[in-house]
Formats: structure tokens, C-alpha cells, sequence
């Protein structure tokens, strides 16, 4: 265990997942802190400053569905963001988590390596990408001191709604975003923006991000909003 490392908690119930979540966390430098149910995952929270979540749905008990809940509704534990693991790989069941208030979504079996990679944009993302200067996801870069995006080698210009959007997404590849999420992100919830403006200029978004390459880097999520996600 990484004494300085960020702090996460795993919240699993199958001991074989656990301890291989927790190697590989471990390896990578992380704190790990573990639980085999959502009261023993709820009681951590009462007792350490956590700084990442990963949260099964199918837990004893109270399910990670429940869980996620108490933790959102909690204003000491409300913005540490959550991941829930599960095997529901359905489009329904994701917006059921989502709806819950989970920041993110990974569908099993998942590898190691992605789910590293979705842990480290949820610590960016609730440090709001802090100290970084380059956000990049496969091919997509953004430089945020030049203020430059490039796909694919190709320069992309973009209106400045439409580079915060891409910021939004950058730092949480993969995560899943509300319209009314991304509304309070890029328009600091004005009253005079309604949730279509955000379709609206995610269109404009996607149209000169796919004029650059033959891939969509922009997925949506039917009645809920949208990722950053080249392979869904």
C-alpha cells in the first residue's frame, strides 16, 4: 500500500475481484482501502478521506445501487466520484447507475488497464484537470496552454463552447455526462440556456471532430447525454 498514493476505496463482494483490483491499485501506487459490503464501504467513508470510489452493484445486502445513493446524498461524501462495476452491460441499466449519481460506468469483464485508465480521469476530473497542460484520449489531443486541439495529426478549430465541451469530456473519457451535467460545466447554469442548446453544440462538436477523421470520438447516450468514447 502506497502511503501518499490517492486514496480509493473498493467495494466488492466476490474475494477474487477484490484482491486483484487491489494488487493492481496497489502496483500502480494507489491507497487502497477495501470492503465486501456497502455498510462496511459506508462505515470507511465515515472514518477516511477517500478520493475514488469503485462500487459493484450486485453487493449483499444493500446493493451498490443503494449505496451509491446514501453516498450521494451525503454532503461530506457527495463529490468523490464513483465508479460502478457490473456485469448489467444493458443501455437501461447504465442510466439507472448514472441516475443514481454514479460518475462512471464499467461493464465486466473489463481489463485492468482500462479500468486504471477510467480511475485516473476520475481524480482528474474531480481535481478539474488541475496542473495539466495536454489532455489527450487515443488520438484526440488538446493542448490547454496553446488552446489547440489536433486529431489524428489534423488541426481542429473550434468556438470556445465548443473547446470547453471537448474539456468536459477530455477529462473523463469514457464517463457518461447529462445534458444538465455539462450545462452547469460550460454554461455555469445560466437560466437563459435550455438543455437542447447542449445537443446543439455537441453536434457542431462531433461534426468538425469527425471532418478531421474517419472515427466518432462522441457517443450518445439515449435520453441521458453524452461521452467521449471512440469505441462504443
Amino acid at each position: 500500500m502506497s502511503i501518499d498514493g490517492p486514496k480509493v476505496l473498493i467495494v466488492e463482494d466476490e474475494p477474487s475481484q477484490l484482491e486483484l483490483l487491489s494488487y493492481n491499485l496497489d502496483v500502480e501506487g494507489y491507497n487502497v482501502f477495501k470492503a465486501e459490503t456497502g455498510e462496511q464501504g459506508l462505515l470507511i467513508l465515515e472514518e477516511t478521506e477517500i478520493d475514488i470510489i469503485l462500487l459493484d452493484w450486485m453487493l449483499p445486502q444493500a446493493s451498490g445501487l443503494e449505496v451509491c445513493r446514501q453516498i450521494k446524498r451525503n454532503k461530506a461524501t457527495k463529490s468523490i466520484p464513483v465508479i460502478m462495476l457490473t456485469a448489467r452491460g444493458e443501455e437501461e441499466d447504465k442510466v439507472r447507475g448514472l441516475d443514481t449519481g454514479a460518475d462512471d460506468y464499467i461493464v465486466k469483464p473489463y481489463s485492468i488497464k482500462e479500468l486504471l485508465a477510467r480511475v485516473r480521469a476520475g481524480l482528474r476530473s474531480r481535481d478539474g484537470g488541475k496542473g495539466v497542460d495536454v489532455l489527450s484520449y487515443e488520438n484526440l489531443s488538446m493542448d490547454l496552454t496553446r488552446h489547440g486541439v489536433t486529431v489524428e495529426d489534423h488541426n481542429v478549430h473550434l468556438g470556445p463552447l465548443e473547446f470547453k465541451l471537448l474539456r468536459v469530456l477530455l477529462e473523463a473519457p469514457g464517463r457518461v455526462f447529462s445534458r444538465d451535467q455539462l450545462l452547469e460545466r460550460v454554461w455555469a447554469n445560466s437560466l437563459e440556456v435550455e438543455t437542447r442548446t447542449v445537443d446543439v453544440h455537441i453536434g457542431r462538436l462531433r461534426k468538425q471532430l469527425n471532418a478531421a477523421c474517419n472515427d466518432d470520438y462522441i457517443r450518445t447516450v439515449r435520453g441521458f447525454g453524452y461521452s467521449l468514447d471512440k469505441f462504443a
